[in-house]
């Protein structure tokens, strides 16, 4: 039998510490890169890392340390070179020619990603548009690239397009595709004007977070969710009802770190859910050791797209995979890791975060009555200043 771990490309990925992210931010960000290769399909054999006060502007590392991995490359058969940030047109044809292997940036893999992940017509058409994006100011000297290594990690979609396209071909799809999202856009907005008697709530989050095993414990349905980043891309909306008090549930994409402008544009439909929704569910792991700048990344994205002030429950997901380390006056005695109580959650410094949240473990039903309860008495409230004559539901 076939090892199918021994058929994932080999990746290496490459970070900058710079005056804007220091050395445990940079192991952050490689640590979700790594997470993000496993989740194209990859695995990760080892990182480099280089101090510099900003990307240099032709090798985005220094000469010197590109060619370290260059050596690096020719000793261990590495397929696969992924920088954390995105790389102009001229630092990749650079980097190519130095590297001899695929290049990927952080967007070209998210990019990749989504290609595997869309199942929609709707989603595949806003990935596509994404991508033919983000090759476009790129064509020359890649499609040369492309033809060398057919087929893998970031050539899934329009990667695989033949070399004579060029640049006509691309910027005439790219009008196509655009028109053929705006008729998407006004399909669903007129779904969504059929859907306004009924009170909406969105699901946000990052990706990761557990909102589709969320969305299924809720909405009692059969949603795809796997401990992946962007699991799914479309948006699924349902009909939920709460003892006697109907409303709508929608899940939408997962946000990230770095996410390039581009795709939050060709994923306007998806956000729209999120602009038009009345209520906001939060969705936060809690047991994820970087958290708070997740909710940092959320709250930044949600006033990207100017809906930070919708009233919103910030929900604390997965306190069951929480730990935290008590560590005695005693040196030399070792930590201790504990789990919370419900009570001590309530009463921790992360209950302060935000005055209007809650506690649960999704995969666990830990606090989910207490979760359908607030949630209840929200949409309640809103309904009953929507249409003060329907007392007689409640």
């Amino acid at each position: 039998m076939t090892d199918t771990a021994q058929q994932k490309e080999k990746a290496i990925l490459i970070g900058l510490i710079t005056q804007k992210q220091d050395k445990d931010r940079i192991n952050e960000y490689l640590d979700e890169l790594e997470f993000l290769v496993d989740t194209a399909g990859g695995t990760t054999i080892t990182r480099f890392t280089q101090n510099l006060e900003r990307p240099n502007n032709r090798t985005f590392v220094g000469t010197g340390k590109l060619e370290e991995i260059k050596i690096y490359i020719e000793d261990n058969n590495i397929d696969l070179a992924v920088f954390d940030d995105e790389l102009s047109p001229s630092q990749l044809r650079n980097i190519e020619k130095t590297l001899d292997c695929k290049i990927l940036d952080r967007t070209n893999l998210i990019l990749d990603i989504f290609a595997g992940r869309a199942r929609t017509a709707h989603a595949k058409t806003q990935v596509e548009l994404a991508q033919y994006e983000y090759l476009l100011p790129r064509l020359t000297g890649l499609w040369t690239h492309l033809e060398r290594q057919r087929g893998g990690i970031g050539l899934r979609g329009p990667g695989e397009t033949e070399i004579e396209t060029d640049r006509r071909i691309i910027r005439d799809r790219i009008s196509l595709l655009k028109k053929k999202l705006v008729q998407i856009d006004k399909q669903m907005t007129t779904q969504r004007k059929n859907r306004q008697s009924l009170i909406r709530v969105a699901l946000v989050g990052y990706t990761n977070v557990g909102k589709s095993t969320l969305m299924n414990l809720i909405s009692k349905s059969n949603i795809f969710a796997e401990n992946k980043l962007f699991a799914t891309l479309d948006t699924t909306v349902r009909k939920v009802v709460i003892e006697n008090l109907p409303f709508l549930l929608s899940d939408t994409v997962g946000f990230i770190r770095k996410l390039p402008t581009g795709i939050v544009e060709s994923f306007k439909s998806t956000l729209d859910e999120v602009r038009e929704a009345d209520l906001l569910l939060h969705i936060v792991d809690i047991s994820h050791p970087d958290f708070e700048e997740q909710i940092n990344t959320v709250t930044q994205t949600l006033t990207d797209i100017n809906v930070s002030n919708k009233p919103t429950i910030v929900v604390f997901n997965k306190i069951d995979a929480y730990t935290f380390v008590e560590k005695e006056d005693d040196d030399l005695t070792p930590a201790i890791k504990e789990n919370l109580n419900l009570e001590q959650f309530k009463n921790s410094w992360m209950a302060k975060i935000d005055s209007h949240c809650i506690f649960i473990s999704a995969t666990k039903k830990q606090n989910f009555q207490g979760l359908k309860d607030l949630l209840y008495n929200e949409v309640k409230k809103m309904h009953v200043k929507r249409y003060p004559y329907n007392e007689f539901l409640y």
